[in-house]
């Protein structure tokens, strides 16, 4: 246990300690996050340094390589996984500074990058068995066979461009990504005693948690320049990466059910956008003020630190909840 706190610690000093350097850096290289016209409230942001999701992958990275240990084959994969999704962050926000507006990659080119790293590792991960998932809220677990493609894929693109669509206010997309990452390493760590581990070596168990602890100690320490107002925005780069590292942590681990339950808030970010364009299409008329849904929270007049305390503390309580049963 005294390894994961040491992780979670040093990963959280190094992100801080980076940022210092980091955040400046991006400040002279004129890497600014243009705004979208249409979101009055944050025209203020216009400019604000992006690709800060640097910060804490480049944290976690080097904690998670410094304290692993034994088999960690299956968190390699994470690593490179995550690493993978930052590239494709790292090119739409590129493009988004380079030609001055807020729309990097398109919706099609992002999609093709997403699915095919998704494709390798949900292959991969099939052909070494790992078919077997947890059911949340209980102990048990399950082998979904061959249905676990077209799941893990889906799970991918729904991961990555949940949190992606979540990142639209000062800490909230870092706040609950480090809450959730937290709970999972806890459950996970959890399974390896109460479950044994029955589909993965207990090292390669424990090297993921220690992934997911050493995130979560990061993405905390980013937060001191990305909480309101930011100095900084992770942009796609933190973003993708983060859903690329939460997916394939999930996926690999057996955890994947987990993902829409301790995310909740994650789902509530694509559900929203989805049921307002569906309905906006028919009927021309739209249900929420503005979707995702915490803009709608934001045009009901909510302060953005309490709409981020009010989807920390949800990710939180689930997740406790969902803990308990492995007590």
């Amino acid at each position: 246990m005294k390894i994961y706190v040491l992780a979670f610690i040093l990963s959280a000093l190094i992100a801080v300690l980076s940022g210092f350097a980091i955040v400046p850096a991006l400040k002279r290289l004129k890497i600014g996050q243009n705004i979208l016209g249409y979101v009055e409230e944050h025209n203020y942001k216009s400019g604000t340094p992006t690709m800060g999701g640097v910060i804490f992958v480049f944290a976690a990275v080097v904690v998670f390589f410094l304290f692993s240990s034994g088999s960690r084959y299956l968190a390699n994969v994470c690593v490179v996984v995550g690493l993978s999704y930052m590239a494709v962050g790292m090119i739409d926000d590129g493009i988004k500074v380079v030609l001055k507006r807020n729309e990097g990659l398109s919706a099609l080119q992002k999609t093709l990058f997403e699915f095919a790293i998704a494709t390798v590792v949900v292959i991969f991960a099939f052909s070494r068995g790992l078919t077997v998932i947890f059911i949340p809220f209980t102990t048990n677990s399950v082998s979904v066979g061959g249905w676990f493609i077209p799941l893990g894929i889906f799970v991918f693109l729904a991961t990555t461009n949940s949190v992606n669509l979540t990142d639209g206010l000062d800490g909230l997309a870092g706040g609950v990504s480090y809450v959730y990452l937290l709970i999972v390493a806890v459950i996970t760590l959890l399974q390896i005693s109460v479950a044994g581990g029955n589909f993965v070596s207990s090292a390669d168990y424990k090297n993921i948690a220690l992934l997911e602890i050493s995130l979560s100690g990061g993405v905390l320490g980013y937060l001191l320049f990305n909480t309101f107002k930011a100095s900084v925005f992770m942009g796609d780069t933190g973003s993708l990466s983060l859903g690329g590292f939460i997916a394939s942590c999930g996926i690999l681990g057996g955890n994947v059910l987990f993902i829409p339950v301790v995310g909740i808030t994650f789902v509530l970010s694509s559900v929203s956008v989805i049921i307002q364009v569906l309905h906006y299409k028919r009927t021309k008329k739209r249900i929420f003020l503005m979707a995702p849904l915490h803009h709608h929270f934001q045009h009901k007049g909510y302060a953005e630190s309490k709409i981020v305390f009010a989807y920390k503390f949800a990710t939180l309580l689930i997740g406790l909840i969902c803990i308990v049963f492995y007590l």
